[in-house]
């Protein structure tokens, strides 16, 4: 475990083991043509660089240089709601594999800690209709998750344990247990189950973007940017693989110099890939998609259950879909309290925002009022009773509240855990805590039991945990309805297309010039 202290703070927190894998097993060969083409469809949507490799005997080469890692340890995970598929999607900064020359060209230093400076989750919509983009910014605090050692590829990493009260950077996770960990924490964090990962190297980058020729950037006046290399005068520019990687790495000396800022930045450079991705022609020509597809798995790591023919359905989401339809969105954030130049997500906002992206739904609307004198009707569970665990605790001292709650619960269905008192009671509202996103199927189940319950997240409960604390408001459970209803899925709902909209993000249509805000700062000129 690793004790770098700056990139912690204390909370009260403890993680609970378990064990998962990711899907595996053969799939029918698509054919040459498509491979060819959709594989690289996806590969250059900026940050997604995806690709689907071409002939797999003759290009059979390309396909094997692309590490793979086996993804296990994944312990309590979030249901899968929908069809969608979701792709973890990371940039790893590792220098190690640089020779001196590329790391002074890319201004990259000699650090060789392997990090992750963008984090995403790419959703694609059931049935193909769209696709979100959802950044997770780096400085994200969360809690330290038990995680194993191993290695792939020449990298390795040393496992951690879970620590109680112990949080870190997201950023610094895959360092500590690899692809495996990163997973399990951004499951855990969000509640959206993922299907398969995707590092993408450092030069990945630079080659893909000069493969696909270059790309359209903006600046509202000029650039120069020591530490990233980046200099660029006032306007608009094309600029190449290096100068692209220059522009996605800025974030020192350029406006607030926060992270939150260049990811706002490297938004607007994806929506412009993605839009010569689709206008350029790249898609109708055989040798520039070799190139593409050569140069990207040069430099990627996938899980070992993604297969071709999984890249190839991936690649086809892109066919076809107007830039206006592919969205970038970044998770809703606010300071950690421990320390301003670290953040947290903001709730609940963000769970709002992990749970639309789930289920594949805008975000939740105000229930509307039910017309007086209807028939009520039984209501829609999240999760079935007999999966969820709950301790239920007096909040308001009145006294065999906790067992009657209990008991009632019980006949529901509901496992209870235990029962007991909270230290000074004190609570008039009944309040329901919770450790992770993962549990909110569970938590909605049981919101649903009681007319009046206050839901919040608790960092320092187990996962896996949840509270169920009375107050004095309490009086028993909601009527039960005449028939029981069963879980269901939320796939039903309009989908996720507006999030750019409601979340403050871009669709891949956007101008790289209507990007000046995320220039604007004290590092900028006036």
């Amino acid at each position: 475990m690793r004790s770098d202290a700056g990139k912690r703070g204390m909370i009260r927190r403890s993680a609970r083991l378990g064990r998962g894998s990711a899907p595996a097993g053969p799939r029918p060969r698509p054919s040459l043509r498509h491979r060819i083409a959709a594989w690289a469809s996806v590969g250059v949507v900026g940050v997604l660089v995806v690709a689907v490799l071409g002939a797999y005997v003759k290009y059979r080469e390309v396909w094997d240089s692309i590490g793979r890692v086996t993804v296990t340890d994944l312990g309590h995970r979030p249901p899968k709601y929908t069809n969608a598929l979701n792709i973890l999607v990371f940039g790893s900064d590792n220098r190690s594999k640089l020779t001196a020359q590329q790391r002074a060209l890319l201004h990259t230093g000699s650090d060789t800690e392997n990090s992750t400076d963008s984090i995403m989750i790419v959703h694609v919509s059931p049935g193909r209709r769209g696709v979100t983009v959802l950044s997770l910014p780096r400085d994200t605090m969360v809690p330290y998750y038990s995680c194993p050692s191993g290695q792939s590829g020449g990298e390795s990493w040393p496992g951690q344990q879970a620590v109680t009260g112990v949080f870190e950077r997201i950023n610094a996770v895959f360092a500590a247990g690899g692809p495996s960990c990163l997973w399990k924490t951004v499951e855990q964090q969000t509640g959206i189950r993922l299907d398969h990962f995707i590092e993408l190297g450092l030069t990945s980058m630079v080659k893909v973007v000069n493969d696909v020729g270059g790309v359209n950037v903006c600046v509202p006046f000029a650039v120069d940017s020591p530490k990233s290399g980046l200099r660029l005068a006032a306007g608009e520019h094309h600029i190449g693989g290096v100068q692209a990687l220059a522009f996605w790495r800025a974030r020192e000396d350029v406006g607030t110099g926060s992270d939150l800022q260049r990811l706002q930045r490297d938004q607007y450079l994806a929506a412009q890939v993605l839009q010569g991705v689709l206008h350029g022609g790249l898609l109708s020509s055989p040798s520039r998609l070799l190139s593409v597809i050569g140069d990207a798995a040069a430099a990627m790591t996938t899980d070992s259950g993604l297969t071709q023919s999984d890249m190839l359905a991936l690649a086809e989401s892109f066919r076809g879909l107007p830039a206006r339809d592919v969205q970038f969105v970044t998770a809703p954030n606010v300071p950690y309290p421990a320390n301003p130049n670290e953040l947290s997500f903001a709730q609940p906002q963000a769970d709002g925002l992990f749970q639309a992206v789930a289920h594949d739904t805008t975000l939740p609307r105000a229930a509307r009022t039910r017309h007086h004198g209807a028939a009520a009707a039984p209501p829609v569970l999240d999760a079935a009773p007999g999966t969820v665990k709950v301790q239920v605790l007096n909040g308001s001292g009145v006294t065999g509240i906790a067992s009657q709650a209990a008991a009632a619960l019980a006949s529901r269905g509901f496992v209870v855990t235990g029962t007991g008192d909270v230290a000074g009671f004190g609570y008039s509202g009944s309040v329901i805590e919770y450790a992770s996103a993962t549990e909110l199927p569970e938590v909605r189940t049981l919101q649903k039991q009681l007319a009046s319950v206050t839901v919040r997240r608790d960092p320092s409960l187990a996962p896996g945990s949840i509270e169920l604390i009375l107050g004095s408001s309490f009086t028993a459970l909601t009527p039960r309805p005449a028939a029981a209803s069963h879980p269901t899925s939320h796939s039903s709902g309009p989908g996720v297309g507006a999030l750019a909209r409601s979340d403050g993000g871009i669709t891949g249509s956007a101008s790289c010039k209507s990007d000046t805000a995320a220039f604007t700062g004290p590092n900028s000129p006036g």
